[in-house]
């Protein structure tokens, strides 16, 4: 009997996935910790725990968007103002 919340899982592995290409460390970097964090918990059956599970990814979805945020406003910070102010 197939879990009802299988494609949440997959579909947060897939944007994290996604998200992770313009990690600081690097994609590949990224990609062995996301697919080992996924690999360790592999085996959890119960529905609430997924469910928490899945809401940790999607805090980590929150934080990676602020991360690239703040780096792109940096950028653009540097880029347009002068340093010495």
């Amino acid at each position: 009997m197939a879990n009802p919340l299988r494609g949440e899982v997959i579909r947060l592995y897939k944007n994290l996935l996604y998200l992770g290409r313009d990690y600081p460390e690097g994609s590949a970097f990224f990609r062995e910790r996301l697919k080992s964090a996924f690999m360790k918990n592999k085996d959890v059956t119960d529905p609430e725990h997924i469910k928490k599970l899945v809401g940790r990814g999607e805090f980590v979805i929150k934080e990676l968007e602020a991360l690239y945020f703040l780096k792109k406003y940096r950028a653009m910070k540097k880029r347009y103002y002068d340093p010495e102010t």
